[in-house]
């Protein structure tokens, strides 16, 4: 404690404090990325190492798929992809789709999230808010299905399909901003960044800033995580891909070894090309394997303890973060990320035990005082 904070050292230096995060912007894709690194204080401590979390849900649509939504459209619209008033449409387990129509509202596309049944319907609610139309596929089929029907629609209506999974677009914006957002976060504090933790999703974060970080930082070791349910990448079990719509890439069938988990976002079933090409170029040091209920868990000592409001992907990361932390030695700095927001949540497992009526702690609490007292 005792440090100066950061507004005070603005002051020292003659900046004004009140700009250092509030700035304008000219529309709402320009507030993308440059999300804060915040120490872990309170959950799974170990004396002498230092913990951080780079939180993403301080993205304007609350989580790191709004990097992965604007380098797609962007690249798209320079290549003369996707023309005014063009239509967009991707599978999605709701962070990229929710992502994908903020950036569509803005530009004035067209989007069309095609979703498994499986996900959380306050997703689909967040997308159709943003004005895009969402289709749901059974869940019995899984990420694959959910892409084999966003391939068919495309090529049906000659739509842009976004093809996040597969596209270079995703991972070279992560080695553009992400990497270096944190190399340089850690270089202006004097501080060596020894361990990074990330899951994966589509694999774009671990591939993007994977690179950038460790051709700044060659010391700094690579942890990627997945879920015990489904040790994909762990298997060593190469994933059968297809050529769609000329282009070779997408999944070709389910991974053998994938199995339900509670960890939404994180490892669809099966292990998309972006994050394939991350770990051929040999980028991570260790896998490491979570349980869905220790995600869940320290989703919600996060909430409770240090108020970081993230979701289970997030707490699945800063689990296997402070497992790391376990085994570094005294002064070691590790770095977490937590790609979105406990609120897209709400009708998982995640809030499973937390109630919206008053429990009898809080009658009791109610009826301390005389009003509304019957």
């Amino acid at each position: 404690m005792g440090g100066k904070s950061s507004k005070t050292k603005a002051l020292a230096a003659g900046q004004n404090p009140l700009t250092e995060r509030c700035r304008m912007y000219d529309d709402i894709t320009q507030t993308i990325g440059q999300t804060p690194i915040v120490k872990v204080n309170r959950v799974g401590v170990v004396q002498g190492v230092n913990l951080y979390v780079k939180l993403e849900y301080f993205n304007p649509l609350s989580s790191v798929k709004d990097r992965l939504a604007l380098s797609i459209i962007e690249t798209a619209e320079k290549a003369g992809e996707l023309k005014a008033g063009g239509t967009v449409v991707e599978a999605t387990s709701g962070n990229t789709g929710i992502a994908l129509a903020m950036v569509c509202a803005q530009r004035g596309y067209n989007f069309v999230a095609v979703m498994a049944a499986s996900f959380s319907v306050e997703r689909r609610k967040v997308m159709r808010a943003l004005g895009a139309k969402v289709l749901v596929t059974p869940a019995p089929l899984g990420g694959t299905g959910m892409v084999k029907k966003a391939e068919e629609l495309a090529e049906k209506n000659g739509w842009f399909l976004a093809r996040q999974f597969e596209t270079e677009a995703n991972a070279a914006y992560h080695k553009k901003t992400t990497g270096p957002e944190i190399l340089a976060a850690f270089q202006s504090q004097g501080k060596k960044l020894d361990c990074w933790v990330t899951g994966y999703g589509t694999g774009g974060t671990f591939a993007g800033a994977g690179e950038a970080i460790k051709a700044g930082s060659p010391s700094t070791k690579i942890v990627l995580s997945e879920p015990k349910a489904a040790p994909l990448v762990q298997s060593g079990k190469e994933q059968e891909r297809k050529e769609v719509m000329g282009k070779f890439g997408a999944p070709a069938s389910s991974h053998p070894e994938w199995k339900p988990h509670p960890i939404q976002g994180w490892t669809p079933n099966f292990i998309p090309k972006v994050c394939e090409d991350g770990l051929k170029m040999k980028l991570h040091d260790e896998v490491m394997l979570v349980d869905g209920k220790d995600a869940i868990d320290t989703a919600i000592q996060l909430a409770q303890k240090e108020g970081i409001f993230c979701g289970i992907s997030g707490g699945a990361t800063v689990w296997t973060a402070i497992e790391v932390c376990k085994k570094m030695p005294a002064g070691s700095n590790v770095l977490a990320m937590v790609p979105d927001t406990a609120e897209r949540y709400l009708s998982t497992p995640l809030f499973e035990k937390i109630e919206a009526e008053m429990n009898e702690e809080e009658k009791a609490l109610f009826d301390t005082t005389p009003l509304g007292v019957s």
